[in-house]
Protein backbone atom coordinates (compact mmCIF):
# COMPACT_ATOMS: atom_id res chain seq x y z
CA UNK A 1 0.00 0.00 0.00
CA UNK A 2 1.08 3.56 -0.65
CA UNK A 3 1.48 6.16 2.09
CA UNK A 4 -1.72 7.97 1.03
CA UNK A 5 -3.65 4.70 1.13
CA UNK A 6 -2.34 3.90 4.61
CA UNK A 7 -3.35 7.37 5.86
CA UNK A 8 -6.82 7.21 4.30
CA UNK A 9 -7.52 3.67 5.52
CA UNK A 10 -6.38 4.79 8.99
CA UNK A 11 -8.72 7.80 8.82
CA UNK A 12 -11.68 5.65 7.78
CA UNK A 13 -10.80 3.09 10.43
CA UNK A 14 -10.67 5.81 13.04
CA UNK A 15 -14.00 7.24 11.87
CA UNK A 16 -15.67 3.82 12.00
CA UNK A 17 -14.18 3.06 15.43
CA UNK A 18 -15.38 6.38 16.86
CA UNK A 19 -18.83 5.93 15.34
CA UNK A 20 -19.05 2.49 16.93
CA UNK A 21 -17.88 3.87 20.26
CA UNK A 22 -20.56 6.56 20.10
CA UNK A 23 -18.79 8.89 22.50
CA UNK A 24 -18.71 11.76 20.00
CA UNK A 25 -21.41 12.87 17.57
CA UNK A 26 -21.00 11.49 14.05
CA UNK A 27 -20.85 14.88 12.32
CA UNK A 28 -18.00 16.06 14.56
CA UNK A 29 -16.12 12.80 13.91
CA UNK A 30 -16.54 13.07 10.13
CA UNK A 31 -15.63 16.78 9.97
CA UNK A 32 -12.55 16.23 12.14
CA UNK A 33 -11.44 13.40 9.85
CA UNK A 34 -11.87 15.67 6.82
CA UNK A 35 -9.74 18.42 8.37
CA UNK A 36 -7.11 15.90 9.40
CA UNK A 37 -7.08 14.54 5.84
CA UNK A 38 -6.40 18.05 4.51
CA UNK A 39 -3.62 18.65 7.05
CA UNK A 40 -2.00 15.30 6.18
CA UNK A 41 -2.17 16.12 2.48
CA UNK A 42 -4.39 13.24 1.33
CA UNK A 43 -7.34 15.58 0.60
CA UNK A 44 -6.62 18.54 -1.65
CA UNK A 45 -7.32 21.95 -0.14
CA UNK A 46 -9.46 22.92 -3.14
CA UNK A 47 -11.60 19.80 -2.64
CA UNK A 48 -11.93 20.05 1.14
CA UNK A 49 -15.46 21.50 1.17
CA UNK A 50 -16.66 20.26 -2.20
CA UNK A 51 -18.96 17.79 -0.46
CA UNK A 52 -21.12 20.58 0.94
CA UNK A 53 -22.05 21.65 -2.58
CA UNK A 54 -22.45 18.10 -3.81
CA UNK A 55 -25.88 17.27 -5.33
CA UNK A 56 -26.34 14.43 -2.83
CA UNK A 57 -25.94 16.81 0.11
CA UNK A 58 -28.27 19.40 -1.43
CA UNK A 59 -30.97 16.82 -2.19
CA UNK A 60 -30.94 15.41 1.34
CA UNK A 61 -31.37 18.92 2.81
CA UNK A 62 -34.17 19.82 0.38
CA UNK A 63 -36.04 16.54 0.95
CA UNK A 64 -36.17 17.27 4.69
CA UNK A 65 -37.77 20.68 4.06
CA UNK A 66 -40.24 19.24 1.55
CA UNK A 67 -41.15 16.50 4.07
CA UNK A 68 -41.89 19.16 6.67
CA UNK A 69 -44.13 21.00 4.20
CA UNK A 70 -46.11 17.87 3.42
CA UNK A 71 -46.65 17.26 7.13
CA UNK A 72 -47.53 20.87 7.98
CA UNK A 73 -50.09 21.06 5.19
CA UNK A 74 -51.83 17.88 6.37
CA UNK A 75 -51.04 16.04 3.13
CA UNK A 76 -49.66 12.99 4.92
CA UNK A 77 -52.42 13.01 7.52
CA UNK A 78 -54.97 13.00 4.69
CA UNK A 79 -53.59 9.61 3.62
CA UNK A 80 -53.18 7.99 7.02
CA UNK A 81 -56.34 9.09 8.85
CA UNK A 82 -58.85 6.97 6.99
CA UNK A 83 -56.62 3.89 7.02
CA UNK A 84 -56.03 3.38 10.75
CA UNK A 85 -58.50 1.27 12.72
CA UNK A 86 -57.73 -0.18 16.16
CA UNK A 87 -60.27 -2.96 15.59
CA UNK A 88 -58.10 -4.60 12.91
CA UNK A 89 -56.07 -7.69 13.71
CA UNK A 90 -52.42 -7.04 14.52
CA UNK A 91 -51.21 -8.63 11.28
CA UNK A 92 -53.61 -6.54 9.20
CA UNK A 93 -52.65 -3.38 11.08
CA UNK A 94 -48.94 -4.02 10.53
CA UNK A 95 -49.53 -4.75 6.83
CA UNK A 96 -51.54 -1.55 6.34
CA UNK A 97 -49.32 0.75 8.42
CA UNK A 98 -46.24 -0.82 6.86
CA UNK A 99 -47.57 -0.22 3.35
CA UNK A 100 -48.44 3.40 4.17
CA UNK A 101 -45.03 3.92 5.78
CA UNK A 102 -43.22 2.33 2.84
CA UNK A 103 -45.07 4.44 0.27
CA UNK A 104 -44.48 7.64 2.24
CA UNK A 105 -40.80 6.91 2.77
CA UNK A 106 -40.36 6.34 -0.96
CA UNK A 107 -41.20 10.00 -1.55
CA UNK A 108 -40.10 11.69 1.66
CA UNK A 109 -37.32 11.23 4.20
CA UNK A 110 -37.86 7.86 5.87
CA UNK A 111 -37.01 9.27 9.30
CA UNK A 112 -39.73 11.90 8.82
CA UNK A 113 -42.18 9.21 7.66
CA UNK A 114 -41.58 7.17 10.82
CA UNK A 115 -41.73 10.26 13.05
CA UNK A 116 -45.15 11.02 11.59
CA UNK A 117 -46.57 7.49 11.86
CA UNK A 118 -45.06 6.41 15.19
CA UNK A 119 -47.52 8.38 17.38
CA UNK A 120 -50.40 7.01 15.28
CA UNK A 121 -49.16 3.47 15.78
CA UNK A 122 -48.70 3.92 19.55
CA UNK A 123 -52.16 5.47 19.85
CA UNK A 124 -53.71 2.59 17.91
CA UNK A 125 -51.94 0.06 20.15
CA UNK A 126 -53.31 1.75 23.25
CA UNK A 127 -56.83 1.70 21.87
CA UNK A 128 -56.45 -1.99 20.99
CA UNK A 129 -55.05 -2.81 24.43
CA UNK A 130 -51.77 -4.29 23.21
CA UNK A 131 -48.09 -3.46 23.52
CA UNK A 132 -46.73 -0.98 20.93
CA UNK A 133 -43.56 -3.09 20.79
CA UNK A 134 -45.35 -5.61 18.57
CA UNK A 135 -45.93 -3.09 15.78
CA UNK A 136 -43.29 -0.35 16.14
CA UNK A 137 -40.36 -2.43 14.91
CA UNK A 138 -42.23 -3.69 11.82
CA UNK A 139 -43.22 -0.07 11.10
CA UNK A 140 -39.61 1.09 11.39
CA UNK A 141 -38.41 -1.68 9.09
CA UNK A 142 -41.20 -0.91 6.60
CA UNK A 143 -40.16 2.74 6.32
CA UNK A 144 -36.55 1.65 5.75
CA UNK A 145 -37.63 -0.84 3.07
CA UNK A 146 -39.83 1.70 1.30
CA UNK A 147 -36.94 4.12 0.89
CA UNK A 148 -35.18 1.61 -1.39
CA UNK A 149 -37.71 2.10 -4.20
CA UNK A 150 -36.91 5.66 -5.34
CA UNK A 151 -33.98 8.00 -5.78
CA UNK A 152 -35.05 10.34 -2.97
CA UNK A 153 -36.30 7.65 -0.58
CA UNK A 154 -33.00 7.28 1.27
CA UNK A 155 -29.58 9.02 1.24
CA UNK A 156 -27.68 5.90 0.01
CA UNK A 157 -29.65 5.95 -3.25
CA UNK A 158 -28.89 9.63 -3.77
CA UNK A 159 -25.19 9.06 -3.12
CA UNK A 160 -25.03 6.05 -5.45
CA UNK A 161 -26.74 8.01 -8.23
CA UNK A 162 -24.15 10.76 -7.93
CA UNK A 163 -21.28 8.24 -7.86
CA UNK A 164 -22.66 6.62 -11.02
CA UNK A 165 -22.80 10.04 -12.70
CA UNK A 166 -19.15 10.64 -11.86
CA UNK A 167 -18.13 7.15 -12.99
CA UNK A 168 -20.30 6.62 -16.08
CA UNK A 169 -21.50 10.12 -16.89
CA UNK A 170 -25.18 9.59 -16.17
CA UNK A 171 -26.96 9.38 -12.78
CA UNK A 172 -29.82 7.07 -11.94
CA UNK A 173 -33.29 8.50 -12.52
CA UNK A 174 -36.11 8.78 -10.01
CA UNK A 175 -37.54 5.29 -10.44
CA UNK A 176 -34.49 3.33 -11.61
CA UNK A 177 -34.30 1.80 -8.15
CA UNK A 178 -37.96 0.70 -8.23
CA UNK A 179 -37.68 -2.75 -9.92
CA UNK A 180 -35.15 -4.13 -7.42
CA UNK A 181 -35.96 -1.92 -4.43
CA UNK A 182 -39.71 -2.27 -4.91
CA UNK A 183 -39.65 -6.07 -5.12
CA UNK A 184 -37.35 -6.28 -2.11
CA UNK A 185 -39.61 -3.92 -0.15
CA UNK A 186 -42.74 -5.92 -0.97
CA UNK A 187 -41.08 -9.18 0.08
CA UNK A 188 -39.83 -7.57 3.29
CA UNK A 189 -43.24 -6.09 4.10
CA UNK A 190 -44.89 -9.48 3.58
CA UNK A 191 -42.40 -11.06 5.96
CA UNK A 192 -42.82 -8.53 8.79
CA UNK A 193 -46.63 -8.57 8.47
CA UNK A 194 -47.05 -12.35 8.32
CA UNK A 195 -44.15 -13.73 10.35
CA UNK A 196 -41.74 -11.10 11.62
CA UNK A 197 -43.92 -9.49 14.30
CA UNK A 198 -44.45 -12.90 15.92
CA UNK A 199 -40.70 -13.02 16.69
CA UNK A 200 -40.76 -9.78 18.71
CA UNK A 201 -41.13 -10.02 22.50
CA UNK A 202 -43.99 -7.93 23.90
CA UNK A 203 -42.51 -5.39 26.30
CA UNK A 204 -44.86 -4.36 29.07
CA UNK A 205 -43.08 -1.02 29.52
CA UNK A 206 -43.43 -0.16 25.82
CA UNK A 207 -44.82 3.27 25.15
CA UNK A 208 -44.25 4.54 28.67
CA UNK A 209 -41.34 6.65 27.54
CA UNK A 210 -43.57 8.49 25.10
CA UNK A 211 -45.35 11.29 26.84
CA UNK A 212 -49.04 11.29 26.16
CA UNK A 213 -49.09 14.95 27.02
CA UNK A 214 -51.71 16.81 29.02
CA UNK A 215 -55.36 16.52 28.11
CA UNK A 216 -57.06 19.86 27.47
CA UNK A 217 -60.64 21.00 27.50
CA UNK A 218 -60.86 23.05 24.30
CA UNK A 219 -63.32 24.69 21.92
CA UNK A 220 -63.71 24.42 18.16
CA UNK A 221 -66.25 26.28 16.06
CA UNK A 222 -68.44 25.13 13.16
CA UNK A 223 -67.71 27.45 10.18
CA UNK A 224 -70.58 28.77 8.09
CA UNK A 225 -69.68 26.61 5.06
CA UNK A 226 -69.10 23.43 7.07
CA UNK A 227 -70.41 20.06 5.90
CA UNK A 228 -71.15 19.25 9.53
CA UNK A 229 -74.09 21.68 9.63
CA UNK A 230 -77.32 19.72 10.04
CA UNK A 231 -75.67 16.70 11.61
CA UNK A 232 -76.36 15.71 15.19
CA UNK A 233 -73.49 16.10 17.63
CA UNK A 234 -73.54 12.34 18.25
CA UNK A 235 -72.80 11.74 14.56
CA UNK A 236 -69.33 13.20 15.08
CA UNK A 237 -68.44 10.44 17.54
CA UNK A 238 -66.63 8.19 15.00
CA UNK A 239 -64.29 11.05 14.04
CA UNK A 240 -63.78 11.85 17.72
CA UNK A 241 -62.88 8.23 18.44
CA UNK A 242 -60.43 8.17 15.54
CA UNK A 243 -58.69 11.30 16.81
CA UNK A 244 -58.88 10.12 20.45
CA UNK A 245 -60.80 13.14 21.73
CA UNK A 246 -63.93 13.28 23.90
CA UNK A 247 -67.00 15.31 22.91
CA UNK A 248 -68.10 17.11 26.08
CA UNK A 249 -70.82 19.41 24.88
CA UNK A 250 -72.04 22.26 22.72
CA UNK A 251 -72.23 26.06 23.12
CA UNK A 252 -74.75 28.01 21.05
CA UNK A 253 -75.25 31.77 21.33
CA UNK A 254 -73.07 31.80 24.44
CA UNK A 255 -75.20 29.20 26.24
CA UNK A 256 -73.92 25.71 27.16
CA UNK A 257 -76.25 22.89 26.05
CA UNK A 258 -76.46 20.02 28.53
CA UNK A 259 -77.97 16.54 28.46
CA UNK A 260 -79.67 16.31 25.09
CA UNK A 261 -76.91 18.26 23.34
CA UNK A 262 -75.71 15.09 21.63
CA UNK A 263 -79.01 14.99 19.71
CA UNK A 264 -79.00 18.67 18.74
CA UNK A 265 -78.48 19.40 15.05
CA UNK A 266 -75.40 21.53 14.47
CA UNK A 267 -75.62 25.07 13.17
CA UNK A 268 -73.06 27.54 11.86
CA UNK A 269 -70.96 29.16 14.61
CA UNK A 270 -71.83 26.47 17.17
CA UNK A 271 -68.89 25.78 19.47
CA UNK A 272 -67.93 22.20 20.30
CA UNK A 273 -66.37 21.53 23.69
CA UNK A 274 -63.88 18.69 23.43
CA UNK A 275 -61.19 17.05 25.54
CA UNK A 276 -57.90 15.72 24.17
CA UNK A 277 -54.15 16.08 23.75
CA UNK A 278 -52.86 18.95 21.54
CA UNK A 279 -52.07 16.74 18.56
CA UNK A 280 -55.43 14.99 18.89
CA UNK A 281 -57.26 18.32 19.01
CA UNK A 282 -55.55 19.48 15.84
CA UNK A 283 -56.24 16.13 14.16
CA UNK A 284 -59.97 16.39 15.00
CA UNK A 285 -60.07 20.02 13.84
CA UNK A 286 -58.46 19.16 10.52
CA UNK A 287 -60.58 16.05 9.93
CA UNK A 288 -63.85 17.99 10.25
CA UNK A 289 -62.44 21.29 8.91
CA UNK A 290 -63.40 23.22 12.03
CA UNK A 291 -62.21 26.64 13.18
CA UNK A 292 -60.55 27.61 16.41
CA UNK A 293 -62.78 29.14 19.07
CA UNK A 294 -62.11 32.69 17.86
CA UNK A 295 -62.47 32.54 14.07
CA UNK A 296 -62.06 36.28 13.45
CA UNK A 297 -58.93 36.46 15.59
CA UNK A 298 -57.53 33.36 13.88
CA UNK A 299 -57.94 34.90 10.42
CA UNK A 300 -56.38 38.13 11.66
CA UNK A 301 -53.37 36.26 13.03
CA UNK A 302 -52.84 34.36 9.77
CA UNK A 303 -53.12 37.53 7.70
CA UNK A 304 -50.71 39.43 9.93
CA UNK A 305 -47.79 37.05 10.00
CA UNK A 306 -46.15 33.82 8.97
CA UNK A 307 -48.67 31.61 10.72
CA UNK A 308 -49.40 30.25 14.17
CA UNK A 309 -47.58 28.43 16.93
CA UNK A 310 -49.19 26.16 19.51
CA UNK A 311 -47.51 26.41 22.91
CA UNK A 312 -48.10 25.15 26.45
CA UNK A 313 -47.58 27.26 29.58
CA UNK A 314 -48.12 26.59 33.28
CA UNK A 315 -49.77 29.24 35.49
CA UNK A 316 -47.84 30.18 38.68
CA UNK A 317 -49.46 31.88 41.68
CA UNK A 318 -48.37 35.41 40.75
CA UNK A 319 -49.21 35.29 37.05
CA UNK A 320 -51.14 38.14 35.43
CA UNK A 321 -53.89 35.74 34.39
CA UNK A 322 -54.28 33.95 37.76
CA UNK A 323 -57.82 34.46 39.06
CA UNK A 324 -58.90 36.02 35.77
CA UNK A 325 -60.20 34.85 32.43
CA UNK A 326 -58.49 35.01 29.03
CA UNK A 327 -61.20 37.40 27.94
CA UNK A 328 -60.74 39.49 31.10
CA UNK A 329 -57.00 40.08 30.60
CA UNK A 330 -57.52 40.88 26.92
CA UNK A 331 -55.37 38.02 25.65
CA UNK A 332 -56.94 38.24 22.19
CA UNK A 333 -56.86 41.98 21.55
CA UNK A 334 -53.72 42.80 23.54
CA UNK A 335 -51.50 39.95 22.38
CA UNK A 336 -53.31 38.62 19.29
CA UNK A 337 -53.46 35.19 20.92
CA UNK A 338 -56.13 32.58 21.50
CA UNK A 339 -56.64 30.38 24.57
CA UNK A 340 -57.26 27.07 22.86
CA UNK A 341 -57.54 24.80 25.89
CA UNK A 342 -57.12 24.39 29.65
CA UNK A 343 -55.70 21.37 31.48
CA UNK A 344 -56.62 21.18 35.17
CA UNK A 345 -55.37 17.89 36.57
CA UNK A 346 -57.86 15.78 34.64
CA UNK A 347 -60.87 17.89 35.72
CA UNK A 348 -63.44 18.39 32.97
CA UNK A 349 -64.46 22.01 32.82
CA UNK A 350 -68.06 22.91 32.11
CA UNK A 351 -67.87 26.58 31.21
CA UNK A 352 -66.75 28.56 28.20
CA UNK A 353 -62.95 28.19 27.92
CA UNK A 354 -62.29 31.90 27.31
CA UNK A 355 -64.56 32.79 30.23
CA UNK A 356 -63.17 30.22 32.65
CA UNK A 357 -61.28 31.66 35.62
CA UNK A 358 -57.68 30.49 35.51
CA UNK A 359 -56.22 28.91 38.65
CA UNK A 360 -52.68 28.42 39.89
CA UNK A 361 -51.28 25.21 38.40
CA UNK A 362 -53.47 25.25 35.28
CA UNK A 363 -51.74 24.38 32.03
CA UNK A 364 -52.85 26.53 29.12
CA UNK A 365 -52.71 25.61 25.44
CA UNK A 366 -52.22 28.86 23.52
CA UNK A 367 -52.39 29.76 19.86
CA UNK A 368 -49.92 32.61 19.30
CA UNK A 369 -48.43 34.49 16.34
CA UNK A 370 -45.41 32.76 14.83
CA UNK A 371 -42.28 33.21 16.99
CA UNK A 372 -44.15 35.29 19.59
CA UNK A 373 -44.59 32.52 22.13
CA UNK A 374 -41.95 33.83 24.55
CA UNK A 375 -43.38 37.37 24.51
CA UNK A 376 -46.92 36.15 25.19
CA UNK A 377 -45.71 33.79 27.93
CA UNK A 378 -43.78 36.56 29.70
CA UNK A 379 -46.70 38.99 29.37
CA UNK A 380 -49.03 36.48 31.01
CA UNK A 381 -46.45 35.87 33.75
CA UNK A 382 -46.54 32.14 33.01
CA UNK A 383 -43.81 29.56 32.71
CA UNK A 384 -43.19 27.80 29.40
CA UNK A 385 -43.26 24.01 29.21
CA UNK A 386 -40.72 22.15 27.08
CA UNK A 387 -41.22 22.78 23.39
CA UNK A 388 -42.86 19.65 22.00
CA UNK A 389 -42.93 20.87 18.43
CA UNK A 390 -46.72 21.05 18.06
CA UNK A 391 -47.71 22.01 14.54
CA UNK A 392 -50.87 23.89 13.60
CA UNK A 393 -51.97 22.19 10.40
CA UNK A 394 -53.30 24.39 7.63
CA UNK A 395 -55.57 22.03 5.69
CA UNK A 396 -56.52 24.73 3.19
CA UNK A 397 -53.14 24.21 1.52
CA UNK A 398 -53.09 20.42 1.45
CA UNK A 399 -53.77 20.03 -2.27
CA UNK A 400 -51.43 22.88 -3.14
CA UNK A 401 -48.61 21.14 -1.24
CA UNK A 402 -49.36 17.81 -2.89
CA UNK A 403 -49.67 19.34 -6.37
CA UNK A 404 -46.36 21.19 -6.16
CA UNK A 405 -44.52 18.10 -4.95
CA UNK A 406 -46.07 15.73 -7.50
CA UNK A 407 -45.36 18.16 -10.35
CA UNK A 408 -41.70 18.44 -9.32
CA UNK A 409 -41.23 14.67 -8.99
CA UNK A 410 -42.94 14.09 -12.34
CA UNK A 411 -40.80 16.70 -14.09
CA UNK A 412 -37.62 15.22 -12.61
CA UNK A 413 -38.70 11.67 -13.45
CA UNK A 414 -39.06 12.36 -17.18
CA UNK A 415 -35.82 14.31 -17.28
CA UNK A 416 -37.49 17.68 -17.82
CA UNK A 417 -35.60 19.26 -14.92
CA UNK A 418 -32.68 18.28 -12.68
CA UNK A 419 -33.97 16.80 -9.40
CA UNK A 420 -32.15 19.20 -7.03
CA UNK A 421 -33.52 22.14 -9.01
CA UNK A 422 -37.04 20.67 -8.94
CA UNK A 423 -36.92 20.12 -5.18
CA UNK A 424 -35.45 23.59 -4.70
CA UNK A 425 -38.37 25.09 -6.61
CA UNK A 426 -40.80 23.18 -4.37
CA UNK A 427 -39.10 24.58 -1.27
CA UNK A 428 -39.27 28.14 -2.64
CA UNK A 429 -42.95 27.64 -3.51
CA UNK A 430 -43.67 26.26 -0.03
CA UNK A 431 -42.08 29.34 1.53
CA UNK A 432 -43.87 31.81 -0.78
CA UNK A 433 -47.24 30.17 -0.10
CA UNK A 434 -46.40 29.96 3.64
CA UNK A 435 -46.80 26.19 3.74
CA UNK A 436 -43.40 26.29 5.46
CA UNK A 437 -42.85 29.57 7.35
CA UNK A 438 -39.59 31.19 6.34
CA UNK A 439 -38.67 31.52 10.01
CA UNK A 440 -38.68 27.70 10.25
CA UNK A 441 -37.06 26.97 6.89
CA UNK A 442 -33.64 25.98 8.21
CA UNK A 443 -35.02 24.33 11.35
CA UNK A 444 -36.19 21.34 9.31
CA UNK A 445 -32.77 20.60 7.84
CA UNK A 446 -30.89 18.00 9.85
CA UNK A 447 -27.56 19.78 9.85
CA UNK A 448 -25.51 16.95 11.43
CA UNK A 449 -26.46 14.77 8.44
CA UNK A 450 -25.45 17.56 6.05
CA UNK A 451 -22.09 17.91 7.80
CA UNK A 452 -21.59 14.14 7.73
CA UNK A 453 -22.27 13.99 4.00
CA UNK A 454 -20.22 17.09 3.22
CA UNK A 455 -17.28 15.67 5.15
CA UNK A 456 -17.36 12.05 4.00
CA UNK A 457 -17.78 12.72 0.27
CA UNK A 458 -14.32 14.34 -0.16
CA UNK A 459 -12.76 11.57 1.94
CA UNK A 460 -14.43 8.92 -0.22
CA UNK A 461 -13.24 10.66 -3.39
CA UNK A 462 -9.71 10.87 -2.00
CA UNK A 463 -9.72 7.16 -1.17
CA UNK A 464 -10.80 6.38 -4.71
CA UNK A 465 -8.19 8.73 -6.24
CA UNK A 466 -5.48 7.11 -4.13
CA UNK A 467 -6.43 3.66 -5.38
CA UNK A 468 -7.88 2.53 -2.05
CA UNK A 469 -11.21 1.36 -3.43
CA UNK A 470 -9.43 -0.52 -6.20
CA UNK A 471 -7.33 -2.29 -3.55
CA UNK A 472 -10.47 -3.35 -1.61
CA UNK A 473 -12.19 -4.40 -4.82
CA UNK A 474 -9.25 -6.52 -5.92
CA UNK A 475 -9.19 -8.20 -2.51
CA UNK A 476 -12.88 -9.07 -2.79
CA UNK A 477 -12.40 -10.25 -6.38
CA UNK A 478 -9.57 -12.52 -5.23
CA UNK A 479 -11.75 -13.81 -2.41
CA UNK A 480 -14.58 -14.59 -4.83
CA UNK A 481 -12.34 -15.85 -7.64
CA UNK A 482 -14.05 -18.57 -9.62
CA UNK A 483 -17.43 -17.92 -8.02
CA UNK A 484 -20.52 -17.23 -10.17
CA UNK A 485 -21.79 -13.67 -10.51
CA UNK A 486 -24.59 -14.14 -8.00
CA UNK A 487 -22.08 -15.29 -5.38
CA UNK A 488 -19.89 -12.23 -5.98
CA UNK A 489 -22.91 -9.94 -5.58
CA UNK A 490 -23.90 -11.82 -2.43
CA UNK A 491 -20.47 -11.35 -0.86
CA UNK A 492 -20.54 -7.62 -1.67
CA UNK A 493 -24.01 -7.31 -0.13
CA UNK A 494 -23.02 -9.20 3.03
CA UNK A 495 -19.96 -7.02 3.56
CA UNK A 496 -21.97 -3.85 2.97
CA UNK A 497 -24.81 -5.00 5.24
CA UNK A 498 -22.37 -5.79 8.03
CA UNK A 499 -20.90 -2.30 7.83
CA UNK A 500 -24.34 -0.67 7.63
CA UNK A 501 -25.57 -2.51 10.73
CA UNK A 502 -22.90 -0.93 12.89
CA UNK A 503 -22.16 2.32 11.06
CA UNK A 504 -24.07 5.16 9.47
CA UNK A 505 -25.48 3.99 6.13
CA UNK A 506 -24.23 7.16 4.46
CA UNK A 507 -20.62 6.47 5.40
CA UNK A 508 -21.04 2.82 4.37
CA UNK A 509 -22.34 3.81 0.94
CA UNK A 510 -19.54 6.27 0.28
CA UNK A 511 -17.00 3.49 0.83
CA UNK A 512 -18.88 0.52 -0.66
CA UNK A 513 -20.19 2.07 -3.91
CA UNK A 514 -16.73 2.82 -5.42
CA UNK A 515 -15.66 -0.69 -4.33
CA UNK A 516 -18.58 -2.13 -6.28
CA UNK A 517 -17.57 -0.18 -9.39
CA UNK A 518 -14.00 -1.42 -9.07
CA UNK A 519 -15.18 -5.01 -8.66
CA UNK A 520 -17.25 -4.70 -11.84
CA UNK A 521 -14.27 -3.23 -13.68
CA UNK A 522 -12.01 -6.07 -12.53
CA UNK A 523 -14.55 -8.62 -13.74
CA UNK A 524 -15.16 -6.74 -16.99
CA UNK A 525 -18.91 -6.40 -16.42
CA UNK A 526 -21.45 -3.58 -15.99
CA UNK A 527 -21.18 -1.66 -12.70
CA UNK A 528 -24.96 -1.27 -12.37
CA UNK A 529 -25.64 -4.66 -10.69
CA UNK A 530 -22.96 -3.93 -8.12
CA UNK A 531 -24.25 -0.42 -7.44
CA UNK A 532 -27.76 -1.78 -6.98
CA UNK A 533 -26.40 -4.41 -4.61
CA UNK A 534 -24.74 -1.71 -2.53
CA UNK A 535 -27.91 0.43 -2.60
CA UNK A 536 -30.07 -2.37 -1.20
CA UNK A 537 -27.48 -3.62 1.29
CA UNK A 538 -26.61 -0.16 2.67
CA UNK A 539 -30.28 0.43 3.45
CA UNK A 540 -30.75 -2.99 5.05
CA UNK A 541 -29.68 -2.16 8.59
CA UNK A 542 -32.00 -4.35 10.66
CA UNK A 543 -29.78 -6.06 13.25
CA UNK A 544 -29.11 -3.24 15.72
CA UNK A 545 -30.69 -0.03 17.01
CA UNK A 546 -27.67 1.98 15.81
CA UNK A 547 -27.65 0.86 12.18
CA UNK A 548 -30.39 3.27 11.11
CA UNK A 549 -31.95 6.32 12.76
CA UNK A 550 -35.42 4.78 12.51
CA UNK A 551 -34.27 1.85 14.63
CA UNK A 552 -32.92 4.29 17.19
CA UNK A 553 -36.20 6.26 17.24
CA UNK A 554 -38.27 3.23 18.29
CA UNK A 555 -35.84 1.94 20.93
CA UNK A 556 -37.41 3.86 23.83
CA UNK A 557 -41.09 3.95 22.78
CA UNK A 558 -41.02 0.23 21.97
CA UNK A 559 -39.28 -0.67 25.21
CA UNK A 560 -36.83 -2.75 23.16
CA UNK A 561 -33.54 -4.26 24.26
CA UNK A 562 -30.44 -4.16 22.06
CA UNK A 563 -30.78 -7.86 21.29
CA UNK A 564 -34.43 -7.69 20.18
CA UNK A 565 -33.59 -6.37 16.73
CA UNK A 566 -31.77 -9.42 15.38
CA UNK A 567 -34.77 -11.67 16.14
CA UNK A 568 -36.68 -10.22 13.20
CA UNK A 569 -33.76 -8.42 11.55
CA UNK A 570 -31.57 -11.45 10.83
CA UNK A 571 -34.16 -13.44 8.87
CA UNK A 572 -35.21 -10.21 7.15
CA UNK A 573 -31.66 -9.52 5.96
CA UNK A 574 -31.37 -13.10 4.70
CA UNK A 575 -34.65 -12.61 2.81
CA UNK A 576 -33.42 -9.29 1.36
CA UNK A 577 -30.32 -10.97 -0.09
CA UNK A 578 -32.32 -13.96 -1.38
CA UNK A 579 -34.83 -11.71 -3.17
CA UNK A 580 -32.66 -8.84 -4.35
CA UNK A 581 -29.76 -10.78 -5.93
CA UNK A 582 -31.99 -12.57 -8.51
CA UNK A 583 -33.90 -9.34 -9.10
CA UNK A 584 -30.66 -7.46 -9.74
CA UNK A 585 -29.46 -10.05 -12.24
CA UNK A 586 -32.82 -9.87 -14.07
CA UNK A 587 -33.29 -6.08 -14.20
CA UNK A 588 -29.61 -5.08 -14.31
CA UNK A 589 -27.85 -7.90 -16.18
CA UNK A 590 -24.09 -8.18 -16.10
Amino acid sequence: MTTDQIILFSLFGGVFALLLWGRFRYDLVAFSALLLGVVLGVVKVDDAFSGFGHPATIIVALVLVVSAGLMRSGAVFLITRTLVDSARSLGSHIALMGAVGAILSAFMNNVAALALLMPVDIQTARKAGRSPSLSLMPLSFATILGGMATLIGTPPNIIIASIREKSIGEPYKMFDFAPVGGITAIAGLAFVALIGWRLIPAREDAGKSVSEGDSYVAELTIPSESKQIGKRLAELQPEADDADVALLGLIRNGQRRYGAARHVRLEANDTLIIDGAPDALDEFRQALKLNFSDEKREEHLKAAGEGLDMIEVVVPENARITGKTAQGVGLAWRRNSILMGISRGGERLTGHVRRTEIRTGDILLLLVPKDRGQDVTEWLGCLPLADKGYVVTDNKKVWLAIGLFVAAVAAASIGLIYLPIALGMVVVAYVLTKIVPISELYDHIEWPVVVLLGSMIPLGAALEDAGGTELIANSLVSLTSGMPAWAVLTVLMLVTMTLSDVLNNTATTIVAAPVGIQMASSLGVSPDPFLMAVAVAASSAFLTPIGHKNNTLILGPGGYHFGDYWRIGLPLEVLVVAVSVPAILVFWPL
